[in-house]
């Protein structure tokens, strides 16, 4: 049985390091889903081809189609876009019941579908291994998107946050 204190102190203190807020997508035989996560990074942009991380919880709707397609695309939101990631995330009832009626989108390489952010990773599935509750998914980039305009949607102190450009 874990350790409801220590858990209660950690989701507290990450409440403090706010996130970047992203939908990662996914379509293709396991069908097309999608979710919206604070957990991702680049992993490096050498090599072969760049690459990323997204941590995706077992439980999520999105988290075996993404294994099953072998691709994703990581869609960094807008700032304002909160709806969106909020419609993603479950916690918005989703137009006509498809979360992907929420916002324009169409893909790239992978199939993936790319949405109307503010940048967008579109992935092959290299690795993925489950630790704990969630699947650590690296990816291989294949084609990147970036909107010039625009500030990202930050999350943090268990709200979303806005940017403010010096």
């Amino acid at each position: 049985m874990p350790d409801s204190q220590l858990r209660a102190d950690f989701v507290h203190a990450m409440s403090r390091a706010a996130a970047t807020v992203s939908i990662v997508t996914t379509d293709g035989p396991g069908g097309r889903a999608g979710v919206t996560v604070s957990a991702w990074t680049s992993v490096s942009a050498d090599g072969e081809a760049p690459s990323m991380l997204v941590c995706i919880n077992g439980g999520s709707s999105a988290a075996e189609p993404i294994l099953t397609n072998g691709c994703f695309a990581i869609n960094v939101m807008h700032d304002d876009q909160a709806e969106v990631a909020d419609t993603f995330a479950s916690r918005a009832p989703a137009p006509g019941g498809d979360k992907f009626a929420a916002i324009d989108w169409d893909t790239e390489a992978t199939g993936a579908p790319m949405l109307d952010a503010l940048a967008g990773f579109d992935c092959d599935v290299q690795s993925a291994e489950k630790i704990g509750t969630h699947h650590v998914i690296i990816g291989r980039v294949r084609a990147v998107r970036v909107d010039e305009d625009g500030a990202p949607l930050i999350y943090g102190m268990r709200s979303y946050l806005r940017t403010e450009r010096a």
